[in-house]
């Protein structure tokens, strides 16, 4: 079985239904990981995306922040969710292929503007939330398994358009990096895109504070595809859709993709 998989941070998926559509009319990945969906799950306007096939979701929603949702064009079952960090947001939701992989869906807190739990929680919430999630990885030792989603988090020097400049910037900060490296050795996570594409700088979000994000292109990586160890060699072909950074009325982020032989 191959299928292809993208995860993309929509910052809306009312608000940007149309550009969700555009993309699986334009690329028509089998499976498509979204947070930041900002949506209760009844109100997800489904009825464009099953029109164009995605006729299974599985999602978790709140009114106006977070949410995911996995739309497929392929049969999913629900595979429940975990409130990391017990912070009651709709940021994590796993659905499982006909074939037995289970496809996690993940949105870690953004940590604020200040890197130090003592002066901002929501930093101090970012880290409880992935020290959560190691520790859930520990005991619920995943197989089978690729994890998405907007990490936010970009761990590599080249992952960031000044390692120097942005040391003391949540998303780069060490203490980050280390919390986020301490997740994927939980879990024998292995970081497909970058399995793909070992070498050079590599973006997936843009600021809209940068009045032309394009020719300034100070990104980050912050959105991810990990494999656990027994099916990352199945992984190839990945790849970060730039352009639809200048799509109109475009999210921050932009769509990853990555295909897997199972």
């Amino acid at each position: 079985m191959t299928f292809t998989l993208a995860t993309w941070n929509i910052n809306s998926v009312r608000l940007r239904e149309n550009l969700v559509a555009q993309l699986l009319t334009d690329e028509a990945p089998d499976v498509l990981c979204l947070q930041e969906c900002k949506s209760p799950v009844e109100k997800i306007p489904v009825e464009q995306f099953q029109a164009l096939g995605y006729r299974y979701m599985v999602a978790r929603g709140q009114k106006g922040y977070n949410g995911v949702a996995i739309l497929s064009k392929l049969p999913i079952v629900d595979a429940g969710d975990k409130d990391f960090a017990q912070l009651g947001q709709a940021r994590h939701v796993a659905a499982r292929l006909e074939n037995g992989v289970t496809i996690h869906n993940c949105y870690v807190p953004a940590g604020g503007d200040i890197p130090d739990r003592t002066l901002n929680e929501k930093f101090g919430q970012k880290l409880d939330y992935l020290t959560e999630m190691r520790d859930w990885f520990r005991w619920e030792k995943p197989d089978n398994a690729i994890l998405v989603g907007d990490l936010n988090i970009a761990p590599r020097e080249d992952d960031v358009w000044s390692h120097k400049k942005l040391l003391k910037i949540v998303s780069h900060t060490p203490v980050e990096v280390e919390h986020f490296n301490q997740v994927m050795e939980a879990g024998d996570w292995a970081d497909v895109t970058r399995a793909d594409i070992p070498e050079g700088l590599l973006y997936s979000w843009w600021s809209y504070r940068a009045k032309d994000w394009d020719a300034a292109d100070k990104g980050r990586r912050l959105d991810h595809i990990w494999a656990t160890g027994d099916i990352a060699k199945s992984a190839h072909s990945s790849r970060i859709l730039r352009p639809v950074r200048g799509w109109e009325k475009p999210s921050d982020h932009v769509p990853v993709f990555a295909t897997f032989d199972l």
